[in-house]
């Protein structure tokens, strides 16, 4: 069940805890986009991708459920050390599970046939999108990594080949990322090949950040997976 705060437009999902964004579609939706915020940040901060997709897509901006200050939201704790990001694993374990709980809200919201459905975010939202694809991939349609990696925490969570099959994804990724070098990119290409889910990835001249060239690139991408041909 999906409720709704009337204060600065936020809505609230009541099974999954979490608050989100709508962007309406022009008209009936003919499928769904989750757009999936960074951490530190907040469901404001992807609106700008959200209008690029086309208009027929109803696009969700979900919140973090851990707030690390004003206006400062995340899916889980993480460190970076000598070895690489260290994580909460459980905090990262429950916000997946959230995740899953709400597109089962929104799909139960849908008066006929489920919506074709994408997740995909920034950094850590990009993290909890591949997260929900590789260990739900009935709950979507594909997934997209922008400037983010695969957890290595996931391994034991990842569905059975034949369930991945039915999945596409997207890795965009940074050639100059100082948060989360380029490794991590090519770490889940390879994954990625390994677990014989079909995926484009694209390597930019940029930090970790967002750039005009791919998201032209994530927007064509995206009409496969939602069925927009």
């Amino acid at each position: 069940m999906l409720d709704r705060s009337n204060n600065d437009g936020l809505h609230q999902d009541a099974l999954s805890g979490l608050g989100y964004r709508r962007l309406p579609a022009e008209g009936p939706p003919r499928a769904r986009l989750l757009l999936l915020h960074g951490v530190g940040g907040n469901e404001s901060n992807l609106v700008g991708l959200g209008t690029h997709v086309d208009p027929s897509v109803e696009v969700i901006l979900p919140r973090g459920p851990l707030q690390f200050g004003a206006s400062q939201f995340g899916w889980f704790q993480v460190s970076f050390g000598a070895e690489g990001p260290a994580i909460d694993a459980a905090q990262a374990e429950r916000s997946r599970q959230q995740l899953i709980a709400f597109i089962g809200a929104l799909r139960g919201q849908d008066r006929d046939d489920a919506l074709p459905t994408v997740i995909a975010g920034f950094s850590q939202g990009g993290i909890l999108s591949a997260s929900v694809g590789l260990s739900a991939p009935q709950a979507v349609k594909g997934f997209g990594i922008l400037s983010g990696r695969i957890l290595p925490e996931l391994a034991a969570q990842i569905a059975a080949p034949e369930a991945l099959a039915s999945l596409t994804a997207f890795i965009a990724h940074g050639r100059d990322d100082n948060k989360l070098p380029l490794y991590w990119g090519e770490r889940a290409d390879r994954w990625l090949e390994e677990l014989g889910v079909p995926h484009l990835t694209r390597i930019y001249p940029m930090g970790h950040e967002l750039v005009a060239e791919e998201v032209a690139d994530f927007i064509q991408w995206l009409a496969e997976p939602l069925a927009l041909n």
